[in-house]
């Protein structure tokens, strides 16, 4: 179940009681609510997937946040009320809200305005728990101070690595395709062209799914080395994409501004 946000600047805005918004009361009455009428809310980042925070809502809480497209949340140790950055003015916009399918947690589908956790970390998930290979014993790994142990879907992680062989240039004798790339834009960029040529001949040649996923991986993972020498993150990018919904690509294309290369 799925609900589209409408956006206000700050939790301020005046918010109607739940019974004079039509539908709203028989909504909040199918949530599943806890014995202290809460239920859980996980706030989740809409161009990144991240996990941002979890917290806990009542009726009060999820009448606002679907009025405001503020997330808002009920404080367990406040005892009431509380609209995510009305202090730190770190706000987390929710774009949708969603329910699952015993309808007893809620996502907040969200743009975060800052960092999501009081630590100043952009999620407050950074700690990541494993078991050691070699003795078998419980590692437990992380500070708010970095990204490196928090979780990220398939193409954030190669993101992250990508900035790790960056970073790490020059100080090991290890030697790096993606270093050599960075170091070379006439290699880069032909690396770019070839792959995307490779990946139209799968189709062109019927070469099936799994030639054109692996020829895709290619094209994605250079183009991300591209992306990271121009200073180029995914989220960007994502948003961009975002930004297209609903949009038709031709109209789109002609709504481009085009730069004249005659010389004046």
């Amino acid at each position: 179940m799925k609900a589209t946000m409408r956006h206000s600047v700050t939790c301020a805005a005046a918010v109607q009681d739940e019974q004079e918004i039509q539908d709203m009361p028989e909504f909040l009455d199918s949530i599943k609510w806890d014995s202290n009428n809460l239920a859980v809310a996980i706030a989740q980042h809409i161009d990144t997937g991240e996990v941002l925070m979890q917290a806990f809502v009542d009726r009060n809480a999820v009448n606002e946040t679907l009025q405001t497209g503020l997330a808002t949340f009920y404080s367990r140790s406040r005892q009431g009320r509380w609209c995510k950055g009305e202090t730190s003015g770190h706000y987390i916009k929710v774009q949708n809200v969603h329910l699952d399918c015993d309808k007893d947690s809620i996502i907040y589908l969200s743009e975060p305005i800052g960092p999501a956790c009081h630590t100043n970390a952009p999620t407050c998930y950074f700690t990541s728990v494993s078991r050691n290979d070699e003795d078998g014993r419980v590692q437990v790994q992380g500070e708010h101070t970095s990204i490196e142990h928090a979780p990220m879907s398939t193409l954030f992680a190669l993101e992250r690595t990508i900035q790790e062989r960056k970073l790490a240039a020059g100080t090991t004798e290890k030697p790096s395709w993606t270093v050599k790339l960075m170091n070379n834009p006439e290699l880069l960029c032909s690396k770019v062209r070839e792959e995307a040529g490779e990946l139209c001949e799968t189709w062109e040649n019927d070469e099936g799914k799994e030639r054109a996923a692996s020829e895709a991986a290619d094209l994605i993972y250079h183009a991300m080395v591209l992306l990271n020498v121009q200073g180029v993150t995914l989220e960007e990018v994502s948003k961009e994409l975002r930004r297209r919904f609903g949009t038709s690509g031709i109209e789109e294309k002609a709504s481009r501004t085009t730069t004249s290369t005659t010389p004046p």
